[in-house]
Parts: structure tokens; C-alpha cells; sequence
């Protein structure tokens, strides 16, 4: 399998510089979940780092290159399609516009 050394952006891991494997596309995941595990035994904390695209070093790049940005929120959800409902927020209705219909 092709890997790539893709630098690491805020977070614990700021500043290192991993080899993270690459998919069929040639390129890495579009997000990289780092399990640490807990000093007391409990369940392991994990710290989620999103792709970005690295800011060019010169005119001769070739090709994108990426990076990783540290995700403090973790969000871990899966992709939105379009044709999905708009996400629910707390105290809304079903209809998802927060009125109500009385039938």
C-alpha cells in the first residue's frame, strides 16, 4: 500500500509530521480518528483531525497536497446527502421550520 508523510495542524499532534495511507484515489482520508487511551483504564479518548489542503511552498507543487487540522468538537458524523432531512434541532417540530400544523 502507498503512504504519504502529511503534516499535523494544532491538537496534541501539532507539528508531527505522520505517513498516513493513501485509498484507490491516491489520496489520504478525509478524516484521521487518533484513539488515546485513559491514564485511570477507562474508555480510550478520541481526537479527530480533519483533511485540508496545505497551503502551497512554491510554483513547482505538483499536484494537491494535504493536511491534517485538528477538530476540537470532534464531530464524527457521516456524510449529509442531499437528499437527507435537515438535521433536527433540540425543541423543533418534525417539519423542521418550528411550526406546527393543527391537521
Amino acid at each position: 500500500m502507498k503512504s504519504e508523510d502529511t503534516p499535523f495542524v494544532g491538537g496534541p499532534l501539532d507539528g508531527r509530521v505522520l505517513p498516513v495511507l493513501l485509498g484507490i484515489t491516491g489520496h489520504p482520508p478525509k478524516t484521521y480518528r487518533v484513539p488515546v487511551p485513559d491514564a485511570a483504564g477507562g474508555p480510550p479518548t478520541v481526537l479527530v483531525y480533519r483533511r485540508a489542503p496545505r497551503p502551497h511552498g512554491g510554483r513547482f507543487a505538483l499536484g494537491h497536497k494535504w493536511q491534517y487540522e485538528f477538530d476540537p468538537e470532534g464531530r464524527t458524523g457521516g456524510p449529509r446527502w442531499p437528499w437527507s432531512r435537515p438535521a433536527r434541532k433540540p425543541g423543533g417540530a418534525p417539519g423542521g421550520n418550528g411550526e406546527t400544523t393543527d391537521g
